[in-house]
């Protein structure tokens, strides 16, 4: 409701939501948004996994100590995690260049239909290829972490704690 009654009054003062994104280097992407792309952080892409009791290597090294891990847990999440890292930081730069590109082609008024296209899908797959490294890297800490230590992840994470665990993507 407060959305739409927001909406509605930018609306009637003649202002877009938009309003002030037109200073940005890439208009597109906010500087946050750019920031996130280049240093590879995970910007809620493995939500699906994150919140389905799949831990994220990055978190269960910020929670290692408290997780008891292992050596060789601890050695197999920094492997995931850097290996997750290395991926996802070069595709959020390629990202990052292609939505520059598109900008580019539009602020020069020099896109056409086939450009345009041909950027916008190869964005969207580097974007797709981005979310499943994301989704991948807790795939692999799930067969990591003993059960017990995924509830305790969870919890610390603030997550609820009646949880359903399938045992069978443990070691």
């Amino acid at each position: 409701m407060l959305l739409v009654v927001s909406s509605a009054a930018l609306e009637q003062t003649g202002h877009s939501l938009y309003a002030g994104q037109e200073e940005r280097e890439i208009k597109s992407l906010s500087t946050e948004e750019i920031e996130s792309y280049l240093s590879g952080d995970g910007m809620g892409l493995a939500k699906a996994a994150e919140l389905n009791h799949y831990p994220g290597p990055k978190h269960v090294l910020d929670w290692a100590e408290k997780l008891r891990l292992a050596e060789k847990q601890l050695a197999r999440t920094k492997e995931i995690y850097q290996a997750m890292h290395q991926e996802t930081v070069a595709l959020g730069k390629l990202i990052v260049e292609k939505e520059r590109m598109l900008n580019g082609l539009f602020a020069g008024r020099k896109i056409d239909r086939r450009q345009l296209e041909s950027l916008v899908f190869e964005i969207a797959a580097l974007q797709g290829k981005l979310r499943a490294t994301h989704l991948t890297a807790h795939l692999e800490m799930r067969g990591v972490l003993l059960p017990e230590q995924i509830v305790k992840y969870d919890a610390l994470r603030g997550y609820e704690s009646n949880q359903r665990h399938d045992s069978s993507h443990h070691p």
